[in-house]
C-alpha cells in the first residue's frame, strides 16, 4: 500500500507502515504518522494529546478497540518527534487504526480523528513475504496487469509500424533517406 493520507479539518496524517508496508501477523510492525496541519507544519507528538487505537474489522458496534499500542515519538525520514508505535496484529485480515488527538495547552490545531484501513498478511511457515492467495493486496504488485499492459503497448508499436511501412513517403521524406544513403567521402579523397 502506499502511504495512506487522511484530513481532518485543519489537520492531515500520512501513515506509514514497515517492513514495506505490508503489515504480517504475528510479526512486530512499525507503524508512524506524519501529522501535519493546514499549510504543511509538522505537529510532534510532544503538541498533541494523541492515541492510537486498533479495531479488527468488521466490528460490532460499542466494542472496545482490540488494541491500544501506546504512541512513542519517533524520528524517521527526517521528521523529529512524530507519534509512533509497535502493533503486533494477532492474526491476518482487515483492521482499521484510528490516531485522534487534541492539542495541548498552548497549541492550536482541531481536535482530529482519522481512519485507516489495513490490511494485514499471514506468515507462510517456508515463505515471510507470503500473502493470501488470489487477493491483491493495496500496494502489491499485480504482474498480470503490468503484462497485460506491456502487451498492449507492443501491439500498438507493431501496428503503427506496419501502418507506417504502407504509407508512401513524402518528397522531404525521400530527399531525407536519399541523403542518408549516400556514400561518406573518407578525409583521404
Amino acid at each position: 500500500m502506499a502511504h495512506q493520507v487522511e484530513i481532518a479539518d485543519d489537520v492531515a496524517a500520512t501513515l506509514h507502515i514497515e517492513p514495506d508496508d505490508l503489515p504480517k501477523a504475528n510479526e512486530p510492525t512499525q507503524i508512524w504518522f506524519i501529522l501535519t496541519r493546514q499549510g504543511g507544519k509538522l505537529i510532534p507528538l510532544e503538541d498533541c494529546q494523541c492515541q492510537l487505537t486498533v479495531e479488527l474489522e468488521p466490528r460490532t458496534p460499542n466494542s472496545p478497540p482490540l488494541l491500544e499500542p501506546p504512541l512513542q515519538p519517533r524520528t524517521s525520514e527526517g521528521y523529529r518527534g512524530v507519534p509512533g508505535a509497535e502493533i503486533t496484529f494477532p492474526q491476518s485480515g482487515n483492521y482499521e487504526l484510528v490516531l485522534s488527538g487534541i492539542p495541548k495547552p498552548g497549541k492550536s490545531f482541531k481536535p482530529f480523528q482519522l481512519k485507516y484501513p489495513v490490511t494485514v498478511t499471514a506468515k507462510a511457515a517456508s515463505d515471510s513475504s507470503a500473502q493470501p492467495q488470489g487477493q491483491n493486496l493495496p500496494g502489491s504488485i499485480d504482474y498480470g496487469l503490468i503484462g497485460a499492459i506491456a502487451l498492449s503497448g507492443l501491439g500498438i508499436i507493431a501496428i503503427a509500424m506496419r501502418w507506417q511501412k504502407k504509407r508512401p513517403l513524402r518528397e522531404s521524406q525521400k530527399s531525407t533517406l536519399r541523403q542518408a544513403q549516400r556514400p561518406v567521402k573518407s578525409q583521404k579523397d
